[in-house]
């Protein structure tokens, strides 16, 4: 971002940091918040054990300074700072609760970082940070790089480099870290692990400003429920999928490692053991910081999550209002259909096509055959003298479909199943094994029927010319 001067204006009218460092009670604000938030790592503190904090700030002050300083109560003073004109920290009601908490905003957390940048410290490092920024590139190099000859060089030459220096250890050269080195690194340890929670808050500020835009435009939006949503996940996907969401969530998955966890105190606790370490007197919380991770990331997804919850209930609501809906029009129904009860219509007043509609799934169609032309020869046709009976055309055999399907459902409706075999010895075979195919068309068409293979039956009809005939298949079950 340039720093010309609109951009410099527009951040010192605008941003809260800026409102901080210009307020003339900035020295009362910035030492009370990084006493009670940043020193020790405290994400969420209760309205009233922060008023408590506060009181004691300002009876030591007016004892000091005079009765005169600094008027208000601690309460009016937490109020103001948590107003939108200042936006210093954060006033919320968490889930379950009726009383007031407070959390720092990120804002306010920059601006108290370079307020302790501007204090005098006894050692400034420098060796660390040079090494971090050559590790950093080197990382950048070689996980960018696509050639692997080159991959594997760049490999081989750290392999080389780690088998000189086990040689030399086993030679008893063994380069150790002196005093200031560790302290250097050391520092830059704790100033990291402090900026790691202020990233949190900011990732965490952003979901949260996510939520209170999905609220407001849940409260007053009218149209359909898929283009709001669509917008909600469209936002909500690019800020997970932003460089600092993608950041953010490789980092947690980091840290949910049990094995991390536990390489991580195994290193702290060894760390602070050093005499140098414990020279700089260092922050006895800092061995527990990933577990201040844990407790600000747990913050993050739990922000994520109400804005989940949200869009779940936005969602129920609209179809309950729907159901609602779907009911107050049967209820009219019904209710024209008793009036009408005495004063039925006359003749056909409703068609309907079918009881249930039809699946028919893309891939049970058959695919496209082309029509065979027929080849007709170029010949000359004989007038035939020659006398053909017709009463084969008149000898046909019929089987009604229709009419054994209703004898299917009229046995269905006094049981649950019934099988061929039973339902033939009640509607005997009147056209033979034609209508005996025609059954079995029928049950092949139904998903509901079953073919039994373990189990045989016999039926049996009389032919045209009276002779008995029995046929054997498997047992065909007809189901509800």
């Amino acid at each position: 971002m340039s720093l010309d001067y609109a951009t410099l204006d527009t951040l010192r009218r605008n941003h809260p940091a800026w409102r901080l460092l210009d307020s003339p009670h900035a020295p009362l604000v910035a030492s009370f918040l990084h006493q009670v938030f940043v020193l020790p790592n405290v994400r969420v503190m209760a309205q009233a054990d922060l008023v408590e904090k506060l009181e004691d700030v300002l009876f030591g002050l007016r004892q000091t300074l005079g009765e005169g300083v600094f008027p208000r109560s601690a309460a009016q003073y937490l109020d103001d700072w948590a107003a939108n004109e200042k936006g210093w920290l954060r006033k919320f009601y968490p889930p379950g609760s009726d009383e007031a908490h407070f959390d720092l905003t990120p804002s306010t957390e920059k601006a108290l970082a370079w307020l302790e940048g501007l204090t005098q410290r006894a050692f400034v490092g420098t060796e660390s940070r040079l090494m971090t920024v050559f590790e950093l590139l080197r990382q950048m190099v070689e996980g960018s790089e696509t050639d692997p000859e080159a991959r594997i060089r760049e490999l081989e030459k750290r392999r080389a480099e780690i088998d000189a220096e086990i040689a030399r250890v086993r030679e008893g050269e063994m380069a150790l870290l002196d005093d200031t080195a560790v302290k250097d690194r050391f520092q830059q340890v704790a100033a990291t692990a402090r900026e790691l929670l202020s990233d949190f808050r900011e990732v965490e500020q952003n979901f949260r400003n996510l939520d209170r835009s999905v609220r407001e435009r849940i409260a007053l939006w009218e149209g359909g429920k898929g283009a709001l949503l669509e917008s909600i996940f469209g936002e909500r996907d690019a800020i997970a999928d932003s460089d600092q969401g993608r950041s953010f969530r490789a980092f947690w998955d980091f840290l949910m490692s049990p094995a991390r966890q536990e390489e991580l105190s195994s290193l702290l606790e060894s760390a602070f053991g050093l005499s140098a370490v414990q020279s700089l007197a260092p922050d006895g919380r800092l061995k527990r910081v990933h577990y201040d991770w844990l407790e600000a990331g747990e913050h993050t997804q739990r922000t994520v999550a109400l804005l989940s919850m949200q869009l779940r209930r936005f969602l129920d609501d609209k179809a309950w209002l729907e159901n609602r809906r779907i009911m107050e029009v049967l209820h009219g129904i019904e209710a024209q259909a008793v009036a009408l009860r005495d004063v039925q219509p006359q003749g056909g007043f409703m068609e309907l096509d079918e009881a249930s509609p039809s699946i028919e799934l893309p891939m049970e169609r058959p695919l496209y055959t082309p029509p065979i032309r027929p080849v007709i020869a170029d010949q000359v046709l004989l007038e035939g003298e020659g006398e053909v009976g017709t009463d084969a055309l008149y000898d046909q055999v019929v089987v009604d479909k229709a009419r054994l399907a209703g004898w299917i459902r009229q046995s269905l409706q006094e049981k649950s199943q019934v099988t061929l075999g039973e339902l033939l010895e009640r509607h005997p075979l009147e056209h033979g094994l034609a209508e005996l195919v025609a059954y079995l068309t029928l049950a092949g068409e139904d998903r509901k029927s079953l073919f039994d293979e373990d189990a045989r039956e016999s039926v049996a009809w009389l032919d045209a010319a009276g002779k008995p005939r029995r046929a054997t298949l498997p047992r065909v079950i007809f189901t509800r």
